[in-house]
């Protein structure tokens, strides 16, 4: 049997909570760093954004399957924003053009 005195319970306090908040102990990896923030290039961007609004200008009908559609409408205007403003506004508004052409057709 064991006996549980005065002496005992103060040796038990004397102990680090191992799951308590407080933590005096430094981070192993060091501080955490943020990640470096993607910044495509923009004469890639340029080149697949001229590549699809070249597919557009060459059909006479859609020539994508329709939720490649709703992706190119999704991603043609979130991709210009990688170009210089005037750039990029003026691609929305043929890509915006073309397809509207196109849906008429």
């Amino acid at each position: 049997m064991i006996r549980v005195t005065d002496q005992n319970r103060s040796m038990s306090n004397d102990n680090p909570d191992l799951f308590g908040e407080e933590d005096d102990q430094p981070d192993l990896f060091g501080p955490a760093e943020a990640p470096p923030a993607y910044r495509p290039d923009p004469d890639k961007v340029r080149s697949r954004l001229q590549k699809i609004l070249a597919e557009a200008r060459a059909a006479s009908t859609l020539p994508w399957e329709p939720t490649t559609v709703t992706l190119y409408r999704t991603i043609f205007p979130e991709m210009t924003q990688y170009l210089p403003e005037d750039e990029g506004a003026q691609l929305r508004f043929e890509f915006e053009t073309e397809i509207s052409r196109l849906e008429a057709a």
